[in-house]
């Protein structure tokens, strides 16, 4: 049946509005003509609208089904006071009461209730399923429809069974609601729900407003972040981490800094994190830091910025997560922390699952690493990904456009790299391609027998960082493109194959070199380092006199690091010293401590040098409980692995601890553990190593020592050796 009205006359009468954005009108026609409608539109679309205003029009009730239990309360308290009717809007989930469900029931026999939101484990229940099949069901609306594929970066099982149950309810038309999908998840969607013929509707993805920022995670990590909230004061923001834990430790780090902050994640119960998203839309809290748990379907326009403390785990998570920012059109900040070390713990996190769960989450992380590390507009990157074009050079609002690096000609290593797809019958992925062009004989290609080609190793002499952002560029040129079907294997288009007839200009930009030891320039403020360079000299001379007398390396006098900080925040006492990074107590009582205040004192008055007021940021007491257990533990002489055990924490996490207790000061004798792990002679040329470089640096040494030391042994003996030359 389909439904005659005067849409934009119901808009206002029911929401208020003027005018309809984007396709809405078009897709509630749609809707109310009976026919499946596959809807994908960016978060601050009015998604919503476009299941509501119908299920207000036709006869029946509309079912939503949607995973926001936490959201669902507030969607149908909004829908209630538009209309003005208790009752007009319900939901069914595993909060309710029997009381409440029987209410809840006795609305929809008697006609009151056009909208039912029901949670996909609440549809499944048989009493449910029984009662819904004697309604009249208007149409079926499927919510963050992209938990149906395996593909997408929030899966969820039950959602591959809504088709079989809808169907046991009874016939309705269907319409599928997303705000971000690849081709191959519209794909696995529409099948999925047996809607192969919906007619699809697709927003633009792009955000004119959202400011895109990829950093790299330094150790300041927390101090970075907490700088960037101070100088946005007031603002609404998220921040998103991966794990509880850090989702708990960094709420609590921000509030100890005087920041309106408070934690979201599922292991929280339903009235903390109720009560959590409430204060965060009546901005009685500024910062909610949460796991991706936090913000899907949230109606807060102004969030201003969305921090990502940990790189998600696909770039449609990512997209997704950014766009609870500037809603309103208005400043949108997106920054991400990204380190190769986080890449490699989420792909570890993925053993022990199914190859084939495995395989995409590996494609997935490798999506969202290029989009970290390109230098390409991230605005196009980004689009590309969704399958749209972006033909704008500069997109003028991202950190790659707005330090643009120099493009260099590469129209002949495109050619090899598309002469070297066409011999491997376009049958691989982008990995196996730069393998075979880079000459790696690799399993893989060995028993595929690639290595006997005429073109294996064809780029062998071209230089190996090269590739990687080639082949990106090209996709996102035209050149090649990935099958939808079998994701990623890289198929060579027609525009490719007249490249390979006729060759013209192609430039592209390498890949940033993301260094996580160094620290890093706030881009988006405009600021440029507040390092003083003449400072950091004179402390760079100081510390090279007084290493030469104490017959010990630079760096174990101070690391690079503090000299840096403290040629920036102009440290005059001790006290204020304790504050600079990898300066703990063990220093502050050096003898050679008080030279370099009084360096920095006397630098200070020379040069009418007005301090800013110093930012500190204050650690919660949690950690510090932690430093003085471990410190307790091996006075004791336990283990360190025995340490590691019972804090809960992985070996090389409490050697990141270890290692900060030595570099501020504390001298640790960790021998007892040395002599069991150990052979003498080992230790001995390690610590002689140490003795003997002019770094500390972790890599130069597993490159200097060879194979013959493990990494762990490495970092052992230099916490030894930091402790005794440096303490």
């Amino acid at each position: 049946m389909a439904y005659k009205v005067n849409l934009t006359e119901s808009l206002k009468r029911y929401f208020g509005f003027d005018k309809f954005k984007g396709d809405q009108e078009a897709i509630i026609s749609n809707v109310l003509a009976g026919r499946d409608t596959f809807v994908l539109m960016p978060t601050g679309g009015g998604k919503s609208l476009c299941y509501q205003l119908p299920s207000l029009l036709m006869d029946g009730t509309a079912i939503v089904i949607s995973p926001l239990i936490a959201l669902m309360k507030n969607q149908v308290d909004v829908i209630s006071n538009l209309c003005g009717t208790d009752g007009v809007a319900h939901y069914l989930n595993s909060s309710l009461n029997k009381a409440a469900i029987d209410q809840v029931k006795n609305d929809i026999r008697a006609g009151h209730t056009k909208l039912l939101y029901v949670a996909p484990e609440s549809l499944t229940k048989e009493d449910n399923v029984d009662f819904l099949k004697t309604v009249k069901i208007s149409f079926y609306a499927i919510d963050e429809a992209h938990c149906i594929s395996e593909w997408g970066h929030d899966f969820r099982p039950e959602y591959r069974r809504i088709r079989p149950i809808i169907n046991g309810i009874g016939k309705a038309p269907v319409i599928a609601l997303t705000a971000t999908a690849t081709d191959k998840v519209r794909t696995d969607i529409k099948k999925n729900l047996g809607m192969p013929d919906a007619q699809e509707f697709k927003s633009s993805f792009n955000r004119p407003n959202l400011y895109y920022e990829v950093r790299p995670k330094t150790n300041a990590v927390d101090k970075d972040i907490i700088k960037f909230i101070k100088q946005h004061s007031g603002k609404s923001g998220i921040i998103y981490c991966l794990s509880r834990k850090k989702v708990e430790e960094l709420a609590a780090i921000l509030r100890a800094n005087e920041i309106k902050a408070a934690a979201y994640h599922a292991g929280l119960d339903s009235s903390t994190r109720s009560q959590t998203q409430d204060d965060f839309l009546m901005e009685k809290i500024d910062v909610i830091v949460a796991t991706i748990a936090f913000g899907m379907g949230i109606d807060k326009p102004d969030v201003r910025f969305v921090i990502h403390y940990d790189i998600p785990k696909s770039l449609e998570g990512y997209y997704q997560e950014t766009g609870r920012a500037g809603r309103d059109g208005g400043e949108g900040l997106c920054i991400t922390f990204y380190s190769h070390k986080d890449l490699q713990k989420l792909d570890k996190f993925m053993e022990g699952k199914p190859v084939a769960e495995q395989d995409i989450g590996r494609q997935l992380l490798q999506e969202t690493s290029a989009y970290a590390e390109t230098s390409v507009c991230r605005r196009k990157m980004l689009l590309h990904y969704f399958g749209e074009v972006y033909d704008v050079e500069n997109c003028g609002n991202c950190d790659n456009c707005r330090h643009p690096k120099e493009k260099i000609q590469a129209e002949k290593q495109l050619l090899i790299a598309l002469n070297a797809i066409a011999a491997i019958k376009e049958n691989f992925r982008s990995d196996y391609v730069i393998d075979f062009i880079t000459g790696r004989e690799t399993e893989e290609i060995l028993a595929h027998k690639h290595h006997t080609l005429e073109l294996f190793g064809s780029g062998e002499d071209e230089d190996e960082s090269i590739w990687s952002p080639l082949i990106r560029q090209a996709l996102i040129a035209g050149y090649i493109k990935k099958d939808v079907e079998n994701y990623g294997l890289i198929k060579i288009t027609s525009e490719g194959k007249k490249f390979i007839k006729k060759v013209k200009p192609f430039m592209i930009v390498k890949d940033k070199e993301f260094n996580e030891d160094e620290d890093f320039v706030l881009e988006h403020d405009g600021g440029t380092s507040a390092l003083d360079p003449m400072l950091n000299s004179m402390l760079r001379d100081l510390r090279k006199k007084v290493s030469k007398k104490m017959g010990r390396p630079p760096y174990v006098i101070f690391q690079d690091v503090s000299l840096e900080q403290m040629a920036t925040d102009y440290p005059v006492t001790l006290d204020e010293l304790k504050n600079i990074q990898g300066v703990g107590e063990g220093k502050i009582k050096q003898p050679y401590a008080k030279q370099f205040v009084d360096l920095i004192k006397r630098y200070c008055d020379e040069n009418d040098i007005v301090r800013q007021a110093d930012l500190r940021v204050r650690t919660v007491a949690k950690k510090s409980v932690l430093k003085v257990s471990i410190i307790q533990s091996i006075d004791r002489q336990i283990a360190l692995d025995d340490i590691a055990n019972a804090k809960g924490i992985e070996f090389e996490d409490l050697l990141d601890e270890v290692e900060a207790i030595v570099y501020s000061g504390t001298k640790l004798n960790i021998d007892y553990f040395l002599e069991e792990v150990m052979d003498e002679d080992h230790v001995d040329d390690i610590y002689d190593y140490f003795r003997n470089s002019e770094t500390d640096d972790l890599e130069t040494a597993i490159d200097e020592l060879g194979e013959d030391c493990s990494e762990d042994e490495i970092r052992l003996v230099r916490i030894k050796f930091i402790s005794e030359m440096a303490n």
